[in-house]
């Protein structure tokens, strides 16, 4: 019999999520996505013009901003920015706005575990309202591996505290993208097996962390079905 949660959740049960667009009214683009009691509330700015130094002036360029809930931002939100600008850059269609900046900023509103997929879904709905470019959107789940061998699907923060490992995957949003018995790149841009990103922390086997892809894959089709409800609501009221 599987092993029922704290919160009552089973093991690929997803918390509640909430999307709400267009919240900040000098932003080109917002959105805050909770997981559980998990929010992250995201603003797009741009495309301005000029890309930094180093950057490839013939594409645009998008540059991550993490701002946690209280404290200076340290190691772990650096990694965070450089993953999500990774993810944001593969979904992004570069070639429309070249030598542009699009500022994404992240301000962590709560954290009750699975921060970063929670950063990944808020900055993907705000950049669609901000109207930028994308090849597709991406959707984000994390999941663990506990103590006793189980998985579960989007830990909470106590949850995350006791796991032995656990992994956050962005997939991308349309079913039919997914590529499960071959790996595509478009642009350069590897996607194994249809996954855009994936970050473990922690050890685990390689046949567990497939296991994780699997869950993750599963619980992708319900976030992607989510957000797609969430858009034509808002463009449909």
């Amino acid at each position: 019999m599987e092993e029922v949660r704290a919160d009552g959740r089973n093991g690929q049960q997803l918390r509640p999520l909430v999307c709400t667009r267009n919240l900040l009214h000098r932003a080109h683009g917002s959105a805050q996505w909770c997981q559980g009691d998990t929010i992250v509330l995201a603003a797009v700015y741009g495309p301005k013009a000029g890309t930094k130094k180093g950057e490839n002036p013939e594409k645009a360029s998008i540059e991550v901003i993490w701002k946690p809930k209280t404290g200076q931002i340290g190691k772990t939100e650096k990694q965070y920015e450089m993953i999500l600008r990774r993810t944001l850059q593969s979904i992004c269609i570069l070639t429309i706005h070249p030598n542009t900046t699009t500022s994404v900023i992240l301000q962590v509103v709560s954290d009750s575990g699975a921060l970063l997929p929670c950063a990944i879904n808020a900055s993907c709905a705000a950049l669609v309202d901000a109207g930028i470019p994308l090849k597709h959107l991406a959707v984000s789940v994390s999941c663990g591996l506990t103590q006793n061998g189980s998985l579960i699907l989007d830990p909470s923060k106590v949850e995350e505290q006791e796991l032995q490992a656990f992994v956050c995957m962005a997939f991308p949003n349309s079913p039919v993208t997914v590529l499960p018995e071959a790996s595509s790149s478009k642009e350069g841009e590897p996607m194994e097996h249809g996954i855009i990103t994936s970050t473990s922390y922690g050890s685990m086997s390689v046949n567990d962390y497939l296991c994780c892809i699997e869950y993750g894959r599963a619980a992708s089709a319900k976030i992607s079905e989510f957000l797609r409800r969430s858009l034509e609501t808002e463009h449909n009221p």
